[in-house]
């Protein structure tokens, strides 16, 4: 039996390496320069190893997505946590994601398809972050009883304007959109907010 455990470890381990390998080439080489064979390189394995992991790069970005999703979520509730007014915490939660987006550009790039084509498949944990923002969305909104629909609607609205705002940063690097870019992503954030009340 403890073999069995000892196995799964390294199998474990092994996947682990890979995706961290992916990783680092990605933040070091863009997500263009990503390839199964400087994977196998990196970690020092053969192609064919990591093959046995995953079928293809496509696979591998899937994993990637679920991952930047899981650690968005985790994110969000933390942000949210700090504050007891739904109100405050949708702000909260809306700078986390403005901040997760520049702090882990190119995990955000392949979960949203910024600059680069995403996995085709949404992965489970894509729904995290949704059900975390609708269910604040909809504490805000519970004195007009909002249809699932509405609140639905309400989250679109802040993500258009909020994921916009970060694409445009993302494609267009500039020192003007920086320092007016807290006022603008302040000013959207708490214009929806009182659209809502």
């Amino acid at each position: 039996m403890a073999s069995k455990d000892r196995i799964l470890r390294q199998k474990e381990e092994t996947r682990s390496n890979i995706l961290d390998a992916a990783y680092t080439i990605v933040k070091d080489e863009g997500w263009q320069g990503l390839s199964m064979r400087k994977i196998a390189d990196k970690i020092e394995y053969t192609a064919p190893i990591i093959y046995e992991y995953f079928s293809n790069k496509d696979a591998i970005l899937r994993e990637l997505t679920g991952k930047g999703f899981t650690k968005l979520a985790k994110e969000l509730e933390e942000a949210k946590a700090k504050f007891s007014k739904p109100e405050e915490q949708l702000e909260a939660m809306w700078m986390a994601y403005w901040d997760f987006a520049f702090t882990d550009t190119e995990m955000y790039q392949v979960m949203f398809g910024v600059q680069m084509n995403c996995c085709s498949e949404q992965c489970d944990a894509a729904k995290m972050p949704y059900k975390l923002f609708t269910t604040v969305i909809a504490e805000v909104m519970k004195n007009s009883n909002p249809s699932e629909e509405v609140v639905k609607q309400k989250y679109f609205t802040f993500f258009s304007v909020i994921h916009g705002l970060i694409a445009i940063n993302i494609i267009n690097k500039s020192d003007v959109m920086e320092t007016i870019n807290n006022q603008i992503l302040k000013d959207a954030i708490g214009g929806i907010i009182k659209s809502i009340q």
